[in-house]
């Protein structure tokens, strides 16, 4: 039977893996969802948006036009049925 390889091995083992399929690790670093203040900074940010939006008329209209563009867009490809 083959000695046992350790955790650092089986981690090396994986990331060659990757590699050699064109991948690449990187580190995301992302804003702490349970930290204190967190959901009223969230609700801060967000009222400033919402503010700005609803100062600008146009905007809405652009993201209005935007998402109906993109829609016809996705309606006009065709999609492979999965199996």
């Amino acid at each position: 039977m083959p000695p046992a390889s350790t955790p650092a091995q089986r981690v090396a083992k994986r990331r060659a893996t990757l590699r050699a399929q064109g991948l690449r690790p990187i580190q995301i670093w992302v804003p702490d969802s349970r930290a204190p203040g967190f959901a009223e900074e969230c609700a801060r940010q967000a009222a400033i948006v919402d503010k700005a939006n609803r100062a600008d008329p146009e905007l809405t209209r652009f993201m209005d036009s935007a998402a109906q563009d993109l829609n016809e867009h996705l309606e006009g490809l065709e999609v492979e049925p999965r199996t």
